[in-house]
């Protein structure tokens, strides 16, 4: 079963909620907790794992062998994305363009090209007792994130059963990153504040579920400031409220010191623990 934790923006405590309930779960049976916020991921600063295994992530490029080229443009033609093109006698390649689809290699009637591996980033993993951790990070420069989220979604994909609990740190926002981790997730968790930002953005958020067609349900961060438009937002839809996360100075400072907040305070556990039930309650999830 496979968790995404979202949120229309990035700050609203997306990661926090990640982190403890995963840590939470881990009391009971084994979870994995899988952060695929590639381009900033943090949720390893909560977590002190062990056995930590790093491995390289490469993004397949097309190289032209010059002497085999005819320069006959089909390449060009059938890239979608413009990321290699005929500039005068020679076949230029955009590394940053490429979308690794294969058609230009698999099109060259001269057999010219031919994809070549490139270092895009990296997979650590670990295991915190009952935990494993997976962290995805797309190295500094690189353009695009759905290659590496995807890779991480597939390792999830072959390495783990449908009956292991997969949490996934997902990346902020409704852009593609999102997109391509909540469209194999079973449920979507949107976190989201109780303040006008918050309520624009959570619209954006559940409308990107509404059109990928992904049950989803919303927890409430730092509830307490702002306003109640989001709620009745919530209740106009028939949206699950699954929990109410209180705005909490020693949350905050528990946070910033990259420590868990369920051990700490009574009542945000309570409420990370609704959210935990109503997992659960989707799907029997084994304990261990």
């Amino acid at each position: 079963m496979k968790i995404a934790i979202a949120s229309g923006k990035g700050g609203t405590g997306k990661t926090s909620l990640a982190v403890n309930l995963a840590m939470l779960a881990a009391e009971k049976h084994m979870v994995v907790l899988a952060d695929m916020d590639v381009e900033e991921p943090d949720a390893g600063l909560f977590i002190k794992t062990e056995d930590v295994i790093t491995e390289t992530r490469e993004k397949m490029i097309p190289e032209c062998d010059a002497g085999k080229c005819s320069l006959c443009g089909i390449c060009q033609e059938v890239c979608n994305f413009n990321a290699i093109i005929r500039l005068g006698n020679e076949i230029l390649v955009f590394p940053e363009l490429c979308h690794s689809c294969h058609a230009c290699v698999s099109l060259c009637p001269e057999s010219a090209l031919a994809m070549k591996g490139r270092k895009m980033g990296e997979m650590k993993r670990g295991r915190a007792g009952n935990l494993v951790f997976i962290e995805n990070r797309l190295d500094i420069g690189q353009e695009q994130a759905v290659p590496l989220i995807s890779q991480g979604l597939e390792f999830l994909e072959k390495n783990f059963t449908p009956d292991n609990l997969i949490i996934i740190d997902s990346p902020p926002g409704t852009t593609c990153p999102v997109i391509e981790v909540a469209a194999e997730a079973d449920l979507v968790i949107l976190v989201a504040e109780p303040t006008p930002f918050g309520l624009h953005d959570l619209k954006l958020a559940v409308e990107t579920m509404e059109l990928l067609k992904r049950e989803y349900a919303v927890v409430i961060n730092r509830f307490g400031i702002g306003d109640d438009r989001l709620e009745q937002y919530c209740m106009e839809r028939d949206i699950p409220v699954i929990a109410r996360i209180p705005d909490s100075r020693r949350a905050a400072e528990l946070c910033s010191s990259g420590s868990l907040i369920y051990p700490e305070i009574p009542e945000i556990r309570d409420e990370v623990l609704k959210v935990y039930d109503y997992i659960t309650s989707k799907k029997k999830v084994p304990v261990r």
